[in-house]
């Protein structure tokens, strides 16, 4: 196994960001220093007490008192945040955490900031850069912009996607007939 070197901000690919966007704070709820949070993220159970959270283009760090669902959004609390109108000067912050403080996945699984700008190649060529992630109901979409700048989407899928190297940048594809 070779070995992975990282960036200073702690992170395998120097194009990986330092932060994720997990959220996005938008009122305060109740009395007790409480705001709601838009959810952006596929893991809302890790807002734990103790969480390091990052406000704004700043990231300040502010520290994640307490977390609790309501309908389809998160309502959280901070320390040093005891009041509605302490609380109300954070509405409509957008919340990120620190790559570095991310879980690891499981083999083969990747965070979505992870793929983003990997080259792809197909039957050996450059086939493009992969910009963004659709999610669809059944699975997600690569859209890949090429060389011309044109965007091309492929499904992920097993028969599509053979091999993903994040150390080397590197998607390999198998191009389905009339794509």
């Amino acid at each position: 196994m070779s070995e992975i070197t990282t960036n200073s901000a702690g992170l395998v690919n120097p194009t990986e960001p330092a932060f994720v966007l997990v959220g996005v704070l938008q009122k305060p709820h109740g009395v007790k220093g409480e705001i709601e949070m838009r959810i952006l993220t596929d893991f809302p159970k890790r807002m734990r007490p103790g969480r390091k959270l990052y406000l704004g283009e700043e990231k300040t760090l502010i520290v994640l008192k307490a977390s609790r669902p309501k309908m389809s959004v998160l309502l959280l609390s901070f320390e040093g945040y005891e009041t509605p109108e302490t609380v109300k000067v954070l509405t409509n912050q957008e919340v990120f955490v620190a790559v570095r403080e991310l879980p690891e996945l499981p083999e083969g699984e990747h965070y979505h900031h992870q793929l983003i700008g990997l080259q792809v190649i197909a039957d050996g060529k450059p086939f493009g850069e992969l910009i963004e992630i659709l999610e669809t109901g059944a699975n997600d979409v690569y859209v890949i912009k090429d060389q011309q700048g044109n965007e091309r989407l492929l499904p992920v899928i097993p028969s599509v996607v053979k091999s993903i190297d994040i150390v080397k940048g590197i998607i390999e594809v198998d191009v389905p007939e009339g794509l």
